[in-house]
């Protein structure tokens, strides 16, 4: 599959989606003195070579109770259990983001808590899984930078 250009108002449009994904495009297209059928056009462009991919919400955590986070390293006994144990660690759903890597740790998870009690019987859980061998933990004090748009406005400048 050939590589889709993007231009600036296909960019502008990004931008707008990623700060809100309920934006309308009526409101977009205000903006960007377009017709709505031209964001709509563009935005399904995107859709379809995989740019873009569904839209989500954004929830606020800390109001739901769930301030604590920890990173979590995973050391498995074998390598090839990864999968099995991806498996078992999609279930637990405080875990919200796992990564398979290289390096010191075999997988690495973020994990969402109401606080260190629940973090640690949530840890507990992940030692137990058949094939982890142990886990190395990292409590987040602060979530500093979470910016979607800083490498979208990166990739944008390299395109052009």
């Amino acid at each position: 599959m050939s590589k889709i250009k993007l231009d600036e108002v296909d960019h502008q449009i990004l931008d707008m989606l990623i700060d809100n994904t309920r934006t309308p495009f009526t409101d977009i297209a205000k903006k960007l003195l377009i017709s709505a059928g031209t964001v709509h056009v563009r935005v399904k462009k995107m859709e379809d070579a995989g740019i873009i991919k569904g839209s989500s919400l954004t929830l606020d955590y800390v109001k739901l109770g769930y301030a604590f986070i920890a990173y979590v390293g995973i050391f498995l006994e074998k390598t090839h259990q990864t999968k099995f144990v991806m498996e078992r660690l999609n279930e637990i759903p405080n875990i919200t983001v796992a990564h398979i890597t290289t390096g010191k740790f075999n997988i690495f998870c973020k994990v969402r808590a109401k606080n260190t009690k629940h973090a640690k019987e949530i840890i507990f859980m992940i030692d137990d899984i058949e094939g982890v061998s142990r886990t190395e933990t990292m409590i987040s004090l602060e979530e500093s930078i979470n910016d979607k748009k800083r490498l979208m406005h990166s990739i944008f400048n390299e395109l052009n």
